[in-house]
């Protein structure tokens, strides 16, 4: 009885991937907005009441699609994140290491740069999460962890920085202090409220570069693109407070 159980665990997984896999080509070829349960089915030979035990509707379909893709891009950003120390068997990697054990302008591109190439390698992936909204669909909840991944990965530097008392905290105008302090205590509420409206700005300023070369903007403007967004993106880390070794 276990291994039929197991049989068809095993064949469900390999089910909802293949259900998932032809959503996503249909992604790239006609756009999220023309998803549809009915055309997945059609295309892997099932019955069209079948797949509906997989997902029930067609935003729950493009909801498990938008966490994977956030979750992916997520995983590229924290990846980058090298541990301060290499770890041995004897000493394993400290996330607390002073500031002065690597360059942490170096590690915020580093993180940058594997966010833009994740995202320049799954361009219809990026364009579900950063591109338009899809007609008629709300994100439910369920997708704001993994959302939150990529900005995790950036936060964690920043904290990183201002325990070793290497964060220089950016200037708030007093017109922003209310809204600098709301922001701080829902995303970082450990980190001067400044800092808060200072991420906010560069999150935005990072997905713009992205997304500008995503979806083409950058054409017949932007050519040597590599080093266009390492600079820019050394430019974000130091308006954020993040200081040279």
């Amino acid at each position: 009885m276990t291994s039929i159980r197991g049989a068809r665990e095993r064949a469900r997984i390999e089910l909802t991937a293949a259900i998932k896999d032809e959503a996503r080509r249909q992604l790239a070829a006609e756009g999220a907005a023309k998803l549809s349960l009915r055309a997945v089915a059609r295309e892997l030979g099932m019955a069209s009441s079948a797949i509906y035990r997989y997902y029930p509707s067609r935003d729950e379909l493009l909801t498990a699609l938008i966490v994977d893709a956030y979750d992916a891009i997520g995983e590229a950003a924290e990846s980058a994140l090298a541990p301060a120390v290499a770890p041995t068997p004897s000493a394993p990697a400290a996330p607390s290491a002073p500031s002065t054990t690597r360059d942490l302008i170096a590690c915020w591109v580093d993180v940058c740069r594997a966010t833009r190439a994740w995202a320049l390698a799954h361009p219809h992936e990026y364009a579900l999460i950063y591109g338009s909204p899809v007609p008629g669909y709300s994100a439910p909840q369920t997708t704001t962890g993994p959302a939150a991944r990529v900005a995790g990965a950036l936060i964690s530097l920043v904290r990183e920085a201002h325990r070793t008392k290497g964060l220089a905290v950016p200037v708030l105008p007093a017109a922003l202090r209310a809204e600098a302090e709301r922001l701080a205590a829902d995303v970082a509420p450990d980190l001067p409220p400044a800092v808060g409206i200072a991420l906010a700005t560069v999150w935005a300023q990072l997905f713009g570069l992205i997304s500008f070369e995503v979806f083409g903007q950058f054409n017949r403007v932007v050519e040597e693109r590599d080093a266009f967004f390492a600079h820019a993106a050394a430019g974000l880390a130091r308006e954020v407070g993040l200081t040279g070794p």
